[in-house]
């Protein structure tokens, strides 16, 4: 597949095997700079690999994956770590956020993990949970918090370090639709606003309309579809 021009991540011919399981089968995938795509599938489809071996969590057995027109195979361990530290964020279905810390220690610690000052993670914290809408949740911990607030609060974690490349996988699959649709609007508008692409990896036709562009994974390959306006 030739990249299209501007491309940010690009992913060509990717193969994954798990056994006899074929998760992926010559899957491409391509996104640009502040596009939101979203990867449907059913369960199964290897929609879920196909995010994890984008973000560089998992090897391809084989195809290419550039991010920025470098290879993620040829880059170093650490290297691949720095990225989903700083330039990579990540939201997942159920939040993880770590039950000892305050929220908004939660939405510091990527930017403590990258040595920012305590004072000046916990001020960029806040100002991203005011975005969220979650700021009066501050002193909180996730178990004292609502399940659609806790996401919230795990997207002001993901966004808090400026990530060019957003990976969302089924971030409103244990809400309900009223807080999933929050979520939904607050997430690519708070995406959209610092130019940041979405890869939004989902089951559901509600959370793929907030997307510009979909790709259908099935049985490991995938298809673009075209969006009717």
């Amino acid at each position: 597949m030739a990249a299209p021009p501007g491309s940010l991540l690009v992913a060509t011919e990717l193969r994954k095997t798990y056994g006899s399981t074929n998760a992926l089968d010559g899957a491409d995938f391509s996104i640009h700079p502040g596009e939101v795509v979203a990867v449907l599938g059913p369960s199964g489809s290897g929609k879920s690999t196909l995010l994890h071996c984008l973000a560089g969590i998992v090897p391809p057995d084989s195809g290419s994956i550039a991010y920025d027109g470098l290879e993620l195979a040829g880059m170093s361990d650490t290297r691949r770590s720095q990225l989903r530290r700083s330039e990579f964020g990540f939201v997942f279905q159920f939040g993880q956020l770590v039950p000892e810390l305050t929220c908004v220690e939660n939405v510091a610690l990527p930017l403590r993990l990258n040595g920012v000052s305590r004072k000046e993670a916990a001020r960029t914290a806040l100002s991203w949970m005011e975005r969220l809408e979650v700021d009066d949740l501050k002193g909180k911990r996730p178990g004292e918090v609502s399940g659609g607030q806790s996401q919230r609060v795990a997207v002001a974690r993901a966004l808090v370090t400026g990530p060019r490349v957003l990976f969302a996988d089924e971030p409103t699959g244990a809400l309900d639709s009223l807080n999933g649709e929050r979520v939904m609007e607050l997430l690519t508008e708070a995406a959209r606003s610092t130019n940041a692409a979405v890869v939004l990896v989902t089951h559901e036709a509600r959370v793929a309309a907030y997307s510009d562009r979909e790709v259908v994974v099935r049985d490991g390959k995938s298809r673009d579809m075209e969006r009717v306006v």
